[in-house]
This record gives structure tokens, sequence and C-alpha cells, in this order.
């Protein structure tokens, strides 16, 4: 019985990954194909991708895809990691039920909602929409995914080690600096990348928010896509993959590092 429920569990995660990923190894390999024809093989061959850095209309939107990600992850980083901060430290003050599910509503609001909601506040307040409003809509859905991220982090954080620090005389901000942020470090930068991620992928709540000038990346491509996909649809998702998956190993890595350099402190203090 055993072995045939592990033949079971075997076969049920191999279809699970192969429909989770299939679709994108496909997408990948037909990337370099050299027919136009998307679904018919016709030989290796990587001039679609020079062809995608010739056509000056996807650069554009991948310079402003990139430019809205970054501005907008690090500004959601330090507002989602204060968020966190406030709602672990200070368990109790007046309107905190409040402020928890505004931090948090993004996470269970339907992305239809909150970009007809962000496009009503822009009309009334007199934003002309464009960049500006894009990265300000990506700021708001995505700073509760980090404060998320870090919150957990937080949660498990030993405070008797910031305790230790005030009682040698240290000021609370350089304790946090010095102490706490260190510790927090991997969740903020987790945090980050899941900003950035989530910003480059985008599509319905940057419909409602861009303007001219300000197409990002996933709308060129869906616009295109409605017309036919041409094979540098292919090539430019596939960069878009190698893009997030060259940042989740770099964090990775990095975090594998500093876990086994803080390892090999911590042995080193036992030991002296």
């Amino acid at each position: 019985m055993s072995g045939n429920w592990s033949r079971f569990n075997i076969a049920s995660i191999v279809l699970g990954f192969a429909f989770l990923y299939l679709p994108i190894v496909l997408l990948v390999i037909f990337s370099f194909n050299e027919s136009k024809l998307v679904t018919v093989w016709g030989g290796f061959s990587t001039k679609w991708y020079v062809s995608l850095f010739h056509n000056q209309g996807l650069m554009d939107a991948a310079w402003v895809t990139l430019r809205v990600g970054v501005i907008s992850a690090t500004v959601a980083t330090v507002l989602g990691t204060l968020a966190a901060l406030a709602l672990t430290r200070y368990t109790r003050f007046r309107g905190r039920i409040l402020f928890s599910g505004m931090v948090f509503a993004p996470l269970v609001m339907p992305e239809v909602i909150t970009g007809l909601s962000l496009l009503l506040l822009f009309v009334a307040v007199g934003f002309d929409r464009g960049f500006l409003t894009v990265t300000l809509a990506h700021i708001t859905f995505s700073m509760c995914f980090v404060a998320v991220v870090v919150q957990s982090r937080l949660m498990t954080f030993d405070r008797s080690l910031e305790e230790a620090a005030m009682d040698l005389g240290a000021p609370p901000v350089k304790t946090f600096f010095q102490i706490t942020l260190p510790v927090i470090l991997p969740a903020i930068v987790s945090g980050w990348m899941l900003a950035f991620t989530l910003s480059i992928d985008d599509l319905v709540i940057s419909s409602f928010t861009s303007g001219p000038g300000a197409t990002t990346l996933p709308m060129k491509i869906y616009s295109q896509v409605r017309l036919g996909v041409t094979p540098e649809i292919n090539a430019a998702c596939t960069l878009m993959i190698a893009v997030v998956a060259v940042g989740v190993i770099a964090a990775s890595v990095a975090n594998k590092r500093r876990e086994v350099q803080r390892a090999r402190d911590e042995q080193a203090a036992q030991r002296g």
C-alpha cells in the first residue's frame, strides 16, 4: 500500500510541476525559434532577441517597468517595515484595528476595485495620470506584502538583544540600526523582492492608473498579444523571467552567506 501511495504522490508532484512550469519552459524554448510562427519549430536562433532590442516601443515600456518597480519596491519596503514595526511593537494604541485593516486591505481587495478607486482618487485630486500615478499605485498594493513578511520575522525576534544594547547605553535609533536591522534584513530583502516582482507583473492596476508615456511592459505585451503572439513577445517574457530568477537566486545566496557568517560569529563568540 505504501508503495502505491508513494507512486501516487510522485505522479501528483510531477503532474503539478508540469502544469505550473511546462508552459514557461515552452515559452522560453520558442523564444529561440527561427520561424515567425510561434507554434512551429523552425530551428534555433537568437534573432528575435536582437529584434526585441531594436523594438523601441517594447524597450521604452521595459524601462518604465524597471523604474516603477525599483522605486515602488524601495518605498513600499520602507513603509511596510515601519508598519510592521508599529503593529508588532505597539500592540495597544488607539486606532490599531483600523490601522491594521488599512495596511492589509489590499491583500484581499480585488485588483479591479483597487485600480478603479485609485483612478477616482487621482482624478479627484487633479493628478495627471502617468509615471507618478503608476508608481504610487504600485506602492499602495505592494506595501502590505512587505508588512506581512517583515512582521512575521519581528514576531520571532528576541527583544532581549535590544534591551541589552540599550542597557549598555545605546540610544533607540542606534539600537535599531545596529541590532534590529541586521537581524530582520533577510526579511526586508525578501519583502523588497516580492514587491518588485509584483510591480513588474502588474497589469490591472497599471491599466487604470497609467497615462501617456507610462505604458508598462505587461500592458504593452497584453496589447500586442491581442493581435497575435509574436516571437518578440516570447523573448521579452523570457527576459522578464530571467530578471526575476536572477534576483531570487541572488537574494537566496546572500541570505545563505549571511546565515553562515552569523553561525561562524556565534561559534567564535562561544569559543572566546
